[in-house]
């Protein structure tokens, strides 16, 4: 049996959106936090930026030229919003299954996060599938947050995973370029308010629903296609 045969493989999550339901707490949460700081964006124009790092995300809606003098206020104001949150939130369906399902076919599942350690634990909490995670990262692990690859290879790093043996699975637009500036092949899920076809532009495979309906269609997924140690032809 070749190296590559015995390489171990494995499968990157997201976390927000991907497997807990925040995506729309994000959204409101720093729509909420730009008004008390004088800037109003529409929630609409947030949320297309959820999923980017607090400060890609405020040069995203805000111009990277602007005052950057405001960016620590905004960021703690979105943090003690969505903090309120914490003991309400809740896995999208199939999440945990999904998760131990994919560490059941003998895949290092890995949780590819740039949230802070603080808010990681939430998140963990709230899907219930520790016995299944192999690693997870935190925002401590990375400089740049997505769309930048760092936090995906930070991810690979701790795991032991080389790109080429493990598939990552987002639900926005900057998960599938990280993922691919990171060499992954991209699974994408609708269920952080992303369309299919938004996924697919930027590099999806394939696309689903949310958690369970991957669960669901996971012996003809990709990932699978991971954990049999296949050769995998990227599209596009």
């Amino acid at each position: 049996m070749s190296a590559v045969e015995n390489a171990p493989r494995g499968v990157l999550f997201d976390v927000d959106g991907t497997l807990v339901d925040t995506t729309y707490l994000h959204a409101v949460c720093w729509a909420e936090a730009l008004r008390q700081g004088g800037c109003h964006v529409v929630t609409a124009t947030v949320h297309r930026a959820v999923g980017m790092s607090g400060d890609r995300l405020l040069d995203h809606l805000l111009g990277a030229d602007r005052d950057h003098g405001q960016d620590e206020a905004l960021d703690v104001a979105h943090l003690t919003l969505y903090k309120q949150f914490w003991g309400r939130l809740q896995a999208l369906p199939g999440a945990a299954e999904l998760v131990r399902a994919c560490s059941g076919q003998g895949l290092r599942v890995v949780l590819a996060s740039s949230a802070s350690q603080e808010e990681l634990t939430a998140l963990r909490s709230a899907l219930g599938a520790d016995d299944a995670i192999h690693a997870a990262t935190s925002s401590a692990d990375a400089e740049a947050g997505k769309p930048a690859p760092d936090i995906v290879q930070a991810a690979l790093a701790q795991s032991g995973l080389a790109a080429d043996q493990a598939t990552f699975v987002g639900d926005a637009v900057w998960d599938g370029q990280a993922a691919a500036r990171a060499g992954l092949v991209f699974v994408g899920l609708t269920s952080g308010g992303t369309s299919e076809a938004e996924l697919r532009d930027n590099g999806a495979v394939e696309v689903w629903r949310d958690p369970a309906d991957l669960l669901a269609h996971l012996p003809d997924s990709v990932i699978s296609t991971t954990a049999d140690g296949v050769a995998r032809v990227r599209s596009g």
